[in-house]
């Protein structure tokens, strides 16, 4: 076993990279790059791990390990970018290392270096899940370095997109976390006017009419507010005053109160974010309380001028010569 380590260099003492802007192959590489060479006893593909070492402008560090013995003693010591394996079929079976490899749950990236042609075991490696197959025979050290700045950079998408799909799943775990906190203190608030009006209430008349008020609302004004709801979520605030302050008036007119509004409304928020799947609760739970609140409103408007008109209930004006008022006393029989 033994170790290279190269990097080419300018006169200036800088790492020396493709001109302007095009793309070398060393640029594929990472600016530190650690490979294991599993050589056979023929050491095949020797002299491009070499070039790979040599050419690709980059910190390339290469850890030779003899068999497959010593290759799997490295990689429980060490953490490598590549792997970088010879097909020798009397010696090293590279294609049965890789399949162990995977089966084992690595998922480094690794080139297969044979004598074998392309067309003779290129298949055989990309079916156990090798990045690629190269022929020392015919390929080239830029194709050695093209090929392995690939498969580095294939392993590193790959390892992204796992860490952007746990990442999205802990977030949705955490807004349907935060969803359910947010139902259950609404219904705890629901809880607690239940209490103070059961508190309220003296009298069995009182608690008869008060359980009778919170009875289930009717199936179609609950439906109604589902649909409501939805195009709420999507359309947002400003698009729906109208529809909202109607509901309200025929909620006043119903005498439907507030607790059963909110009563109506935690039930129908319930089911909406039970089937979300993997849409974003938080989005829903913020636009459909909004149009609580906004309901409420209207609701609260609608009661008080209610109340008012009650209070001071509208008055039949005096035709004109009847207003004592206006005319002083009131004319009596001798006056005519």
């Amino acid at each position: 076993m033994f170790t290279v380590t190269r990097r080419r260099q300018s006169a200036a003492g800088s790492p020396v990279r493709g001109h302007g802007s095009e793309t070398t192959a060393g640029d594929l590489l990472p600016s530190r790059t650690k490979a294991l060479y599993v050589a056979s006893s023929q050491r095949i593909g020797a002299w491009l791990v070499q070039g790979l070492v040599q050419e690709s402008g980059a910190d390339v560090v290469v850890v030779e390990a003899q068999g497959v013995a010593a290759a799997a003693s490295r990689m429980r010591e060490e953490v490598f970018d590549l792997l970088l394996v010879t097909h020798d079929a009397e010696d090293l079976d590279a294609v049965e290392f890789v399949e162990g490899l995977r089966a084992g749950g690595g998922e480094d990236p690794v080139v297969i270096l044979g004598q074998h042609s392309d067309q003779q075991l290129a298949t055989a490696a990309y079916e156990v899940g090798a990045d690629a197959y190269l022929c020392v025979n015919t390929s080239t050290t830029s194709h050695l370095i093209w090929t392995a700045g690939r498969a580095i950079a294939r392993f590193q998408m790959i390892r992204e997109n796992r860490r952007i799909v746990q990442g999205d799943r802990i977030r949705q775990q955490q807004e349907q976390q935060e969803a359910q906190r947010l139902l259950d203190q609404l219904r705890m608030l629901i809880e607690r006017l239940d209490t103070a009006e059961a508190a309220r209430l003296t009298t069995r008349a009182a608690r008869d009419a008060a359980r009778q008020a919170t009875q289930s609302l009717p199936e179609r004004l609950v439906a109604h507010y589902r649909e409501m709801m939805r195009a709420y979520v999507i359309m947002g605030a400003g698009d729906m005053a109208e529809e909202i302050r109607s509901l309200a008036e025929l909620l006043v007119r119903a005498g439907v109160t507030a607790r059963q509004t909110i009563a109506m409304h935690l039930g129908v928020q319930e089911e909406t974010v039970r089937g979300l799947g993997n849409r974003s609760a938080r989005h829903v739970m913020t636009r459909s309380d909004r149009l609580a609140l906004e309901l409420t409103v209207f609701l609260a408007e609608g009661y008080r001028d209610a109340l008012l008109r009650r209070v001071h209930p509208p008055r039949q004006m005096a035709l004109p010569g009847f207003d004592a008022a206006l005319l002083g006393e009131a004319p009596s029989a001798e006056d005519f």
